[in-house]
């Protein structure tokens, strides 16, 4: 295998960060000039699965400024006619998040939905005891519907099973799903909307196994009243997808045995079942960045584990149908979790849950996004919590918006992860993480470690049609550069075509309004970003076949980060064949 110098390198790619050098004969990539190799084969019969579009969606819950100042403000200067944020909605058009959940969450289990419907002068104003805030209830279902198919979303609607019914679930599903000719269809009709908004998928509850959720039920008790609502819903509309209400984690104590009990009560009544959980670098990983860098091998076992139960209920009843599992909320949530910042003290969209991300989060995030797709073969719905201010990658204030630093992984695996995940299998250099803490939740439940981890983290997807692939590349060494080879089996790469990366050298490094050269227009804060200058991307050499044909990523206005030996990276390559 053939290597350049890094000044010849450099030279050659300039702005481009990427350098293809003559190695046809061996169909070999290597990434970074060390003596630390993990080595992975890339071949293309190896498949997990085809990517469900709805793998990476999102979720706005009628909380904090996620709906209200965040996606709804009717007196902003970037308001629509409908009140809506022109601004927020381009951000996430251009995203391409393909399915939002809405309104809850823990709001939804205390929320009747007639009460956001119909003229908004006679809609009434509302405590929500989930929050502790006031609810206007001037956004509804039909503001949500509308938004959505302005922004080119699925909705996907969480029921009330707190206070709420079967009997109400079923009500929706008629008000939303059926065209004319019955009582709740022609109250929509009445409200303006003559067409069906055509829901297709459907929360069954949220987290009634949390004691901390209105209604909170035992999971006999849930299960029963979940497969009751689903007969009813169905009755209405057959072609429904329904969720049932998971475990709220790994953390509860009737982590497990809760989705077992709830499945052999409505296993052939609903489509997937739930999975929530939320990581943060705290107590759990001691506050070593090492652990926390390992915490998406936690969404690895939880999945895993939720199959085997999920499977399990399968084999007992017998059943020719295998559910499908819906990842509805996961992210980097650990600071904003106490006091005022989940206490809204009776206020209309207070600041709440607005988590402050540095770059450390993003990894992290970036390494969430390839547990994801290793699993895309059973998990066919997954919501990043949330979008828009709340636990979320975009920000707002009266001046634009601002990208935390989790959007860019968030947005890489929107536009890149797509077509087939490959199942690879790299060998390489490792770590240990022996054992893990209590996690930060009151009633948590301490989970066992990883074992020997390794420093790169590595998925890879392919879209035959276009002929491309992606490799996606979480570097968990924070004090060494690390080299990957990728031994190409069937396929031989003509040219790389994308390349993009987010590091720095300050793992606490944040984006704020305050760095932003515009104030807070689109694009946020300087601090972390996509790479602002690919020659100082120190050590990032790409080697392939004779060809040298590179084209950088767009870079995005107000945005830059500077790559250090040493620190820890994400790479994303996008490569062509002929």
């Amino acid at each position: 295998m053939k290597k350049v110098s890094r000044r010849r390198f450099l030279k050659q790619a300039g702005q481009a960060g990427l350098a293809v050098a003559a190695t046809s004969a061996l169909g070999r990539f290597a990434i970074a000039q060390t003596q630390r190799v993990t080595r992975v084969v890339i071949d293309s019969n190896r498949q997990i699965s085809e990517i469900n579009p709805h793998l990476f969606g999102s979720f706005l819950e009628q909380l904090g400024r996620a709906i209200y100042e965040g996606i709804y403000e009717p007196g902003s200067k970037f308001a629509d006619a409908d009140g809506l944020r022109t601004d927020v909605m381009k951000e996430i058009h251009d995203l391409g998040v393909p399915i939002i959940r809405w309104p809850g969450g823990n709001f939804v289990s205390g929320y009747h939905w007639l009460d956001g419907v119909g003229p908004k002068k006679n809609r009434p104003t509302v405590l929500d005891r989930a929050w502790n805030t006031t609810e206007t209830n001037q956004f509804g279902t039909n503001e949500f519907i509308t938004w959505a198919r302005k922004v080119g979303t699925e909705p996907l609607f969480g029921l009330n099973f707190g206070t709420g019914t079967a009997e109400d679930a079923a009500a929706l599903v008629e008000y939303c799903n059926v065209e004319k000719g019955t009582k709740w269809s022609e109250l929509r009709r009445s409200h303006g909307y003559e067409q069906p908004h055509n829901v297709k998928f459907w929360c069954v509850g949220n987290e009634m196994d949390g004691p901390w959720q209105i209604g909170h039920m035992e999971a006999r008790d849930y299960g029963i009243k979940a497969a009751d609502a689903a007969r009813q819903m169905r009755a209405v509309d057959p072609s429904v997808k329904l969720v049932a209400c998971g475990s709220s984690g790994p953390f509860m104590p009737t982590y497990i045995t809760w989705d077992r009990t709830v499945l052999e009560q409505c296993y052939e009544d609903v489509d997937g079942i739930s999975l929530h959980r939320y990581w943060g670098n705290t107590d759990e990983t001691g506050h070593d960045s090492s652990k926390y860098l390992a915490m998406n091998l936690a969404m690895d076992r939880q999945i895993e584990e939720i199959v085997a139960v999920c499977d399990s209920v399968r084999a007992q009843k017998r059943s020719g149908k295998q559910l499908f599992l819906s990842f509805d909320e996961w992210n980097v949530w650990y600071r904003a979790r106490n006091g005022d910042a989940v206490n809204g003290h009776r206020k209309q969209a207070p600041h709440l849950l607005e988590e402050p991300y540095n770059l450390e989060d993003a990894l992290l995030v970036g390494g969430l996004a390839n547990s994801l797709m290793r699993h895309s073969d059973r998990v066919k719905v997954a919501c990043l919590a949330q979008l828009v201010n709340v636990i979320a990658p975009i920000m707002t204030n009266e001046n634009g918006i601002l990208r935390n630093t989790i959007f860019y992984p968030y947005a890489w695996a929107l536009k890149y992860g797509r077509g087939r995940a490959l199942n690879i299998q790299p060998e390489g250099p490792s770590y240990e993480v022996a054992t893990l803490g209590k996690p930060i939740e009151d009633i948590g439940l301490a989970v066992p470690g990883f074992g020997q981890v390794q420093y790169l983290d590595v998925m890879a997807t392919l879209q035959p049609e276009q002929k491309t692939a992606t490799i996606f590349v979480l570097n968990r060494d924070l004090e060494n550069e690390q080299e990957l080879e990728l031994n190409w089996h069937d396929l031989t790469p003509s040219r790389v075509i994308g390349f993009e990366t987010i590091t720095g050298n300050d793992l606490k490094a944040l984006n704020t309004f305050s760095d932003s050269e515009e104030g807070g227009a689109a694009g946020g804060g300087r601090a972390v970003g996509r790479v602002e200058d690919e020659r100082e991307a120190a050590g990032a050499v790409v080697f392939g076949s004779d060809a040298f044909s590179v084209r950088t990523g767009t870079r995005e206005p107000g945005l830059w980060c500077r790559q250090c030996s040493g620190t820890v990276n994400v790479f994303l390559r996008t490569l062509c064949f002929s």
